[in-house]
């Protein structure tokens, strides 16, 4: 049994009751992380702030006092009917106050909101992911800086300084400056004490004495260390290079394309770009929707502006090269696609989109993914046999060379992480085609 401390603690005591929390009601917060995504931006899928989670799978232990045994004495306030002893009849039917509405789903009124950090929720939103094995990593500058040696100077903290240097420098000054050595004055010392003893010359050892005394002197006014001899290593900062990915997100905004499907193909790209947010320190996002002919918007048109019109899947790849040659030099980016469509495409355009995928997009791309969307309460007949659709059979060809790119197809928004799982999951840059 855990007793959890409720009461106010900012000083960050209670970190053990909430790891202890995040065990036992992990798979509850998982999975409100993940029915959150769908409310979010894609920019801010994986920012923090609270889920919520049902109150009944949280519930705690509390004491309570038991209604058996013990001796019992209560103070009602207000009581001016009762005496110690007496009955109390039970209420009239129907009376008393009505209590709160009931949930249709079982759940009470009220939700437990828990706080996430910002590393917690991308943790459980990408437990035991990762991105395929490729070669190719693009690297840019950006604001990510290393510190590299540049020289002395003649400041700096105590933990720079340079003593090779300083004890160089003190050396070139006190040759220049003819400062007498030790072993000189040692020298003088031993020949002054030979003429003491011998009294043979008085004025040599005078010149001599007087030579001592200057040698001396001199000592003292050269210093052997001078401030102007000490240097300090110098640093500088460079910019350091660091990796950077460009996500494109295309899709069919056709009339066929419904908001479920929409919602399917938002909660693709926003589990992508948290994945991409955790392996590069830069990611943009480029939103390129299209009919029979394509464009590039924002997020929001992206998603909820309608339109009408016929499906050239081309147009939107064309969109795509177009952009990559004025923005994203492949020589400096790590690109991503994600398309999303129902699988239509006008029969005449499929032989044009598979040539300008396999010669000019996924030569440069690190990952080409396409969800085919469907819809959510699809079903076939026993013993009847689904046609692929003709952008699904197009693809399929280029899958089986090799090249990097994915297919998946999804009907309903709780296939969307499974399947996200799978194609990350494993090391592994291709996947063969799959049915939903």
């Amino acid at each position: 049994m855990y007793i959890v401390d409720r009461r106010l603690n900012p000083g960050g005591k209670s970190l053990g009751n909430r790891q202890r929390f995040m065990r036992r009601a992990k798979a509850l917060i998982r999975k409100a992380v993940h029915e959150s995504s769908g409310e979010r931006s894609i920019k801010d899928a994986d920012s923090a702030g609270e889920v919520k989670l049902p109150v009944h799978g949280v519930h705690e232990p509390s004491f309570r006092r038991s209604r058996q045994g013990g001796t019992r004495e209560y103070v009602l306030p207000g009581n001016k009917e009762y005496n110690e002893g007496d009955t109390i009849a039970r209420p009239p039917s129907g009376g008393g106050r009505g209590g709160s509405e009931g949930s249709p789903d079982g759940d009470g009124q009220d939700e437990f909101r828990f706080a996430l950090s910002q590393d917690e929720f991308v943790d459980l939103f990408l437990e035991d992911l990762e991105l395929p094995d490729l070669a190719k990593r693009k690297v840019t500058d950006a604001e990510s800086v290393s510190w590299h040696r540049a020289g002395y100077s003649v400041s700096g903290s105590p933990a720079n300084l340079a003593v090779n240097r300083t004890v160089r420098n003190s050396l070139s000054r006190r040759i220049a400056l003819k400062r007498p050595k030790a072993e000189e004055i040692a020298a003088l010392e031993a020949e002054i004490a030979l003429l003491e003893e011998s009294q043979d010359d008085p004025e040599q050892l005078t010149a001599l004495q007087e030579k001592l005394a200057r040698a001396k002197r001199r000592t003292g006014i050269i210093p052997y260390i001078d401030p102007v001899d000490v240097r300090y290593r110098r640093f500088e900062s460079r910019p350091k290079p660091i990796a950077q990915a460009v996500m494109f997100c295309l899709m069919d905004v056709s009339g066929s394309m419904t908001e479920h499907m929409k919602d399917l193909a938002k909660r693709f790209f926003v589990l992508l770009y948290i994945f991409l947010r955790r392996k590069y320190k830069h990611v943009e996002i480029v939103f390129i929707r299209h009919t029979h002919q394509a464009q590039e918007v924002d997020e929001n048109t992206f998603f909820h502006s309608p339109e009408t019109g016929g499906t050239v899947v081309s147009t939107a790849l064309d969109e795509m090269i177009r952009i990559l040659s004025e923005r994203y030099r492949p020589e400096d980016w790590n690109i991503y696609a994600a398309q999303a469509s129902d699988g239509d495409n006008t029969s005449s355009d499929n032989d044009r989109t598979a040539a300008l995928l396999t010669s000019d997009i996924l030569p440069v791309c690190q990952y080409y993914a396409y969800l085919e969307v469907g819809r959510e309460g699809e079903h076939f007949p026993p013993g009847f046999a689904r046609r692929h659709s003709d952008l699904w059979q197009t693809y399929s060809g280029i899958v089986a060379s090799g090249a990097p790119m994915a297919m998946r197809k999804v009907n309903h928004r709780r296939d969307i992480f499974p399947v996200f799982r799978e194609l990350f999951g494993r090391k592994g840059a291709t996947a063969e085609p799959a049915e939903a």
